[in-house]
């Protein structure tokens, strides 16, 4: 039996739908991988924050992170969570949203395996006229937490990239 489907967990999913509608990428690379990264991981220092930052490709990881205070379970979270990214093409909580409005649980009905985390922290890295490309994963805060922080490197890195100022990507949290 799965529960009904409230107004609450609808409406949860309009604004992550907008967030990956608004967050395209025309191009990504090894550096842009890098510099993302980077500014996430300086994003999460200066708040104080013990997590994982992870950026990956089917295959192949882009750039990782732990800083002091991180767990070994935040690498099984890591892995779990950007599988089902690269799996869904959606973000980990978009996927979570519309499941619940749908009133599934797809763990309990076996279509997600253990290999899979339906919860927020991951990000898609979607090139305008590509597609999915890489997921960008946090683990160690709430889950709302987790995602928030990567959508929010995720702008600043895109400002930084259209700002003839930040000509070098620098990840410096002073730029836009």
């Amino acid at each position: 039996m799965t529960d009904i489907p409230t107004v609450e967990t609808v409406e949860t999913a309009a604004p992550l739908e907008r967030q990956e509608e608004e967050l395209l990428f025309t191009s990504f690379d090894h550096a842009d991988a890098w510099k993302l990264g980077s500014r996430l991981t300086e994003m999460a220092q200066v708040a104080g924050h013990s997590i994982g930052i992870d950026i990956r490709r089917p295959g192949l990881i882009l750039f990782r992170a732990a800083l002091p205070g991180i767990t070994p379970d935040q690498e099984s979270w890591i892995a779990r969570k950007s599988a089902l990214v690269l799996r869904m093409e959606a973000s980990s909580a978009l996927v979570e949203a519309r499941l619940a409005s749908a009133g599934i649980d797809a763990v309990a009905a076996g279509w997600l395996g253990t290999d899979y985390a339906v919860t927020g922290g991951s990000f898609p890295v979607r090139v305008r006229g590509v597609g999915v490309v890489a997921a960008v994963t946090a683990s160690g805060l709430s889950s709302q937490e987790d995602h928030d922080l990567i959508v929010e490197g995720i702008r600043q890195h895109l400002a930084a990239k259209m700002d003839p100022r930040c000509a070098n990507g620098s990840p410096t949290l002073g730029f836009p």
